[in-house]
């Protein structure tokens, strides 16, 4: 989509922190967007912002809980109300859940992969079909993690659990939904100024929470200003050339490096090297063109 003037973004998490960041790069690009976001006063202070640059004829703001399905298949039918037809979804909702392993519970669990990756199936369940429904094509972006390619400390298993997976996801449909001309990338953000460690204020009611998470959860994580850390803005920078260009990851920094080579080395390395031919020319046949 290397033109994308007019064309109509729905950002999940859109209100604050990288999808915000996005929604700004977005609609300087002459786009527009529209802010899901579960926090009313995140949605306040962006249209806001918005409107003193003078650009909320380019913004609607709609207020989602991105695990509550119904809700939105409803977002789909008002972005198209609003703007017309989706051309880009950004499923970047998500909430930095951590918390002392030994404490975990089943409450846990739910509500983390619920919002991290249950977030980005349900956004894929409602919008997707109306993308591929116009012929126009069109862009996925997927919110993911450094934290999804390289071991982490227990604390995070959650978290790193569904990042994980959204990763394996948008690789699994870039090469089908190519065919269609809508390109599929995934954002691997490091340390990026958000609120992704209010997770008690995202913690929605219908989810409980174990005592252990309760106490880290209100603690409000801990926010270490590396000198790297990026601004929101530079993070959607990168995805709208990214969306241009058809890239299948964003990579926001590069200190991940060491480890995940490390990782990638292990894997080959226990990999055995005597090989059955036809299953090395049927596996060949189906690797995504990136590999090829």
């Amino acid at each position: 989509m290397k033109d994308v003037r007019g064309r109509v973004a729905f950002i999940t998490g859109g209100a604050s922190g990288i999808g915000l960041g996005i929604a700004g790069a977005f609609v300087e690009a002459g786009m527009n967007v529209v802010l899901a976001d579960l926090r009313q006063d995140h949605i306040e202070e962006a249209l806001l912002a918005f409107g003193k640059r003078g650009q909320l004829k380019s913004v609607h703001a709609i207020r989602l809980d991105v695990t509550d399905r119904a809700a939105m298949s409803a977002a789909a039918d008002e972005t198209e109300r609003v703007f017309g037809r989706l051309h880009v979804l950004v499923n970047n909702a998500g909430v930095g859940i951590q918390g002392p392993f030994e404490g975990i519970t089943y409450a846990d669990w739910d509500f983390g992969l619920a919002v991290n990756l249950g977030g980005v199936i349900n956004g894929l369940q409602a919008f997707l079909p109306r993308i591929r429904a116009h012929g126009e094509g069109g862009h996925i972006v997927n919110t993911a993690s450094l934290a999804a390619l390289v071991p982490m400390p227990a604390q995070f298993v959650i978290y790193q659990t569904a990042k994980a997976a959204v990763v394996t996801l948008s690789e699994a449909i870039r090469t089908e939904l190519a065919r269609e001309s809508i390109g599929v990338s995934v954002l691997c953000p490091g340390p990026v100024r958000t609120n992704i460690h209010e997770v008690a204020e995202n913690r929605p009611a219908k989810f409980g929470v174990g005592d252990a998470f309760r106490t880290a959860e209100n603690a409000g994580g801990a926010r270490v200003p590396f000198p790297s850390m990026m601004e929101p803005a530079e993070v959607g920078a990168l995805v709208l050339k990214a969306v241009r260009s058809d890239e299948p990851y964003i990579i926001t920094h590069g200190e991940w490096r060491p480890m995940a080579e490390a990782r990638h080395a292990a894997l080959i390395a226990a990999m055995p090297v005597k090989l059955d031919p036809l299953l090395v020319t049927m596996l060949q046949g189906s690797r995504p063109r990136e590999a090829r």
